[in-house]
């Protein structure tokens, strides 16, 4: 779990990360950390750090040099390269940091470089499936934020969803909406109806599922299931969980949180309707929202 100050304060998720797959290599080849930092002539210390992610100057030939060292693939390499240059290179998002709520940051990060994406949400319609207008009437709800402030939000989340639906590979995404997330009105009947025609339409694209877990299934987990989105990377590494609240957001890593969270995610897939039935309820829902 992310956030625990003792051990892991000054490490990153994407460093960890880095950390994790540079491990992973030296043991699959059964080296110690004294055989190959003779081999590369790299002092013990700096290599220990940088396979427990501690190594907050860590370079990008660096850690080319001990990719090829350990004969890992190009398209491997490249993605690790890219795991250090993130905290160092300017995002899209550089513009919006002042309005990005702490933590949220992190998960913009890991967003960018998600191989999959998988969300349960039973309070509001999912930032990447807003609309402008709902999505308005979101923020707006902060009663500090000015008008400009707002807007911007809007934007930030209008450009986040492109990557469900730029051409070159988009990502792959399924939401489990809790049917109370239809039924809750957010601004007005007539924003409802186009934000749930939006959610059926965008339910039609070959790299989003979208389903919807009704009333009537109860607590198929066995308990209420907070907001909660499940990250998948490549080159098999490990997935991670991100929740958030009013007053924080937690990220969590370690396997057994990762795997009681699949487990909640296969319960709620059991008890959701299927595809086309869900697209039925939303378009009924945003009819009745017309009328």
């Amino acid at each position: 779990m992310v956030g625990t100050k003792s051990d892991r304060s000054r490490t990153t998720l994407a460093h960890r990360q880095l950390g994790r797959a540079m491990r992973d290599a030296r043991h699959a080849h059964g080296y110690t950390l004294e055989q190959v930092a003779e081999a590369l002539e790299f002092s013990r210390s700096t290599l220990s750090r940088l396979e427990l992610g501690q190594n907050e100057k860590v370079k990008v030939r660096d850690v080319d040099y001990i990719c090829q060292f350990y004969g890992l693939p190009r398209d491997q390499t490249e993605y690790l390269k890219s795991l250090v240059t993130q905290s160092d290179s300017k995002v899209w998002w550089q513009d919006f940091r002042s309005l990005i709520r702490p933590g949220f940051n992190t998960y913009l990060q890991l967003e960018v470089v998600a191989t999959g994406l998988h969300f349960f949400q039973s309070l509001v319609i999912p930032g990447l499936l807003q609309t402008a207008d709902y999505a308005r009437n979101v923020e707006a709800y902060r009663p500090t934020d000015t008008r400009e402030e707002v807007e911007r939000r809007v934007a930030l989340r209008v450009q986040r969803s492109r990557i469900l639906t730029r051409r070159h590979r988009p990502v792959p995404a399924e939401f489990l909406l809790h049917e109370s997330v239809l039924r809750t009105v957010v601004g007005s009947e007539r924003i409802m109806s186009a934000q749930l025609r939006h959610i059926a339409d965008m339910g039609t694209r070959d790299n989003v599922s979208i389903r919807i877990v009704p009333f009537i299934a109860g607590f198929p987990a066995g308990l209420a299931i907070p907001p909660c989105i499940l990250i998948d990377f490549p080159h098999e590494e490990p997935s991670v969980v991100y929740t958030e609240s009013a007053i924080g957001t937690v990220i969590f890593e370690e396997n057994d949180h990762v795997e009681r969270y699949l487990d909640i995610f296969d319960a709620l897939r059991g008890a959701a309707l299927e595809e086309q039935p869900s697209r039925d309820l939303l378009r009924n829902i945003a009819r009745s929202y017309q009328h």
